[in-house]
Parts: C-alpha cells; structure tokens; sequence
C-alpha cells in the first residue's frame, strides 16, 4: 500500500478518537449541574458567587475525598474591583482521580456561629468512571 492509502484511514481513526475524549475540565457554577458524572483524570472547576466581606464563607464539609483530589485551595476574585464590598466568585479547582462515588458539599456561613443554619449550601453527589 502506498502512504497516502494509508494516511486516510489513520486520519479517521485519530479523529474518532478526538471525537469520544471527555473535555478535560468540567466547569460547575450552579446546583442544577448535578450529579456529576467524570472520567478519571478530568477537572472539577467550581465557582460559586460569595462576599466575603459579609462575614459569610464557603465552608467545604464533604471533599468526595475517594474520588476528587484537591488541585488547589479556594480562589477569591471580586468581579467589580475598586468596589468596596462588592461580592465575586470563589473557584475551586479538583481532579477526579480513583472510580467511585462521592459528595462534594460546601455551606456558606459565618465561622463564628458554627451552630447557625447555612446561608447557602452546595451538594453535588459525583461518580467518576
């Protein structure tokens, strides 16, 4: 066979497999995106609006430590800089590195009253594959 025979059907091979390749970062900003569903080796990126200056904070209180691995700690940017108490996003980056299950629950409230209801929570159940 010739090389150029060959080069058709090697291109579509490379390209199928491109085609069936989860996204390598899997971005979540809501509850309604789950549960979640990842592959081994993928990125959680999770952004949930906060402000700080309130006093309230985003608590992690299940890291699905089976299944996700902290890639990084909590990341405060202010979506309106030069503004005084102005709220954001905190991000958190993770990587879904065993099969399994897990959960990946935060709560949003004031560290000095631990006894308090949450302000906000965030429960996404996860199962990587």
């Amino acid at each position: 066979m010739t090389a150029a025979r060959l080069l058709l059907p090697l291109s579509l091979a490379l390209l199928g497999a491109c085609a069936s390749a989860p996204k390598q970062n899997v971005t979540v900003d809501n509850q309604s995106a789950c549960p979640l569903q990842l592959k081994t080796g993928q990125n959680l990126i999770l952004t949930l609006p906060s402000n700080p200056t309130t006093g309230y904070r985003w608590a992690i209180q299940d890291s699905a430590g089976g299944v996700l691995r902290a890639l990084s700690p909590e990341v405060y940017s202010n979506a309106e800089s030069g503004v005084i108490g102005g709220g954001g996003h905190s991000t958190w980056r993770f990587q879904a590195f065993a099969a399994g299950q897990g959960r990946l629950r935060l709560t949003s409230q004031q560290p000095w009253e631990p006894e308090a209801e949450p302000a906000e929570t965030f429960d996404c159940a996860i199962t990587v594959n």
